[in-house]
């Protein structure tokens, strides 16, 4: 029985030292295992330079030419041909307001001057009556066979008809005045576009009330966009129009060289900002796309610019791969600053003489041997 539990422990014991001889080759294999190999990359090595001092700004992209449409009349809406994102042509019937006093004063304005028409006609039927009088009692007043009383009475009611007949006439144009004033009225309720473009926003829907001067929607002339950057006030003095400037739209992954078109004389009394606005040509802009620009103040300082291409982001951190003397790759965690063309300014995290990775970074990894 002894026997027995001495060769179990021996057997226990073999196992164990067997196992951990195969656990330490096993590692062993693993730190002497050769560094992966990488091919088609381009080095950079890193220099001082002398790097433009800028200041990048943001922004949005408005349209050039855009329109409020507002009603003029209170009013519901009871017809609506137009949604967010349609396309409209100026003169373009919009909406119809219900405004029913108003085309009931158009109506009362129409009858107004048929009145006065027949008005009219009754005073010219008056005068004719009149002057027709008059002159045979004027024929009659030279034969003596009537007194001059009498032909003055002629005479009066003559003139009372051409006074008449100017009232009446005057009734017509007061008429017509009313007519004109209300038809106009009647017609503020067809709300029409008044310029070519595309709805941007509406405001009111079908059914709702509505009052004199509220927004109904905004028509932009997306034939023409611009983009508004803010610019800080105490160096707008060393911004003119034409300064040049690079233009970065992330929306559509455009960056492209432009210049400064005009600048608002006023600031923003909130922000404490000035507007500069830059004539955009790109395709695919949309009114609110976010925008950026960065202006040079004249000035530059020496620091360290790479490639952008070189700069490997992920997540939260910013890297670039760093080559050693023995061709090793590491990682380079990097503090990134401005950016100017293809090249981003490096404020921390690389030296001069320091080797970089520029192309071919996603063939790189920890550690790789780069030929």
């Amino acid at each position: 029985m002894r026997n027995y539990r001495l060769l179990t422990v021996f057997m226990v014991t073999a196992v164990l030292v067997s196992a951990g001889c195969s656990k330490k080759h096993e590692t062993g294999n693993v730190e002497n295992a050769p560094a992966p190999v990488v091919k088609g990359v381009s080095l950079e090595v890193v220099k001082l330079a002398a790097v433009p001092d800028l200041l990048e700004v943001v922004g949005s992209v408005r349209a050039r030419t855009s329109a409020v449409v507002s009603t003029r009349i209170p009013g519901s809406i009871s017809v609506l041909r137009v949604r967010e994102g349609d396309r409209v042509k100026k003169g373009q019937l919009l909406a119809q307001l219900d405004a029913q006093e108003i085309q009931a004063t158009a109506a009362v304005a129409t009858a107004a001057i048929d009145e006065a028409r027949r008005g009219l006609d009754e005073a010219l039927s008056r005068k004719k009556l009149a002057d027709t009088t008059f002159e045979r009692y004027h024929n009659l007043f030279k034969e003596q066979a009537i007194s001059r009383q009498e032909l003055d009475v002629r005479q009066t009611e003559k003139d009372m008809a051409d006074q008449g007949v100017a009232r009446a006439e005057s009734r017509i144009k007061q008429a017509q005045e009313g007519a004109r004033a209300s038809t106009t009225m009647s017609d503020y309720t067809r709300i029409i576009a008044p310029i070519s473009g595309i709805i941007a926003s509406k405001q009111a829907d079908l059914g709702a009330s509505v009052f004199p001067g509220q927004p109904l929607m905004t028509i932009e002339d997306d034939g023409s966009y611009q983009l508004e950057l803010a610019l800080p006030e105490n160096i707008v003095s060393r911004i003119k129009p034409g300064s040049p400037l690079q233009v970065t739209l992330d929306a559509i992954g455009s960056t492209f060289a432009a210049k400064v078109a005009e600048i608002v004389p006023t600031a923003d009394s909130a922000s404490r900002t000035f507007v500069a606005k830059i004539v955009l040509n790109q395709k695919g802009l949309k009114s609110g796309m976010f925008g950026r620009g960065s202006l040079s103040l004249g000035t530059s300082t020496n620091g360290i610019a790479v490639p952008k291409i070189a700069v490997v982001e992920r997540g939260a951190l910013t890297s670039v791969w760093a080559v050693n003397k023995e061709n090793i790759a590491r990682m380079r965690i990097v503090k990134v600053g401005r950016q100017s063309g293809d090249r981003v300014e490096i404020l921390s995290g690389l030296s001069e003489g320091d080797r970089i990775v520029v192309t071919g970074v996603e063939k790189v990894t920890e550690a790789a041997r780069v030929e």
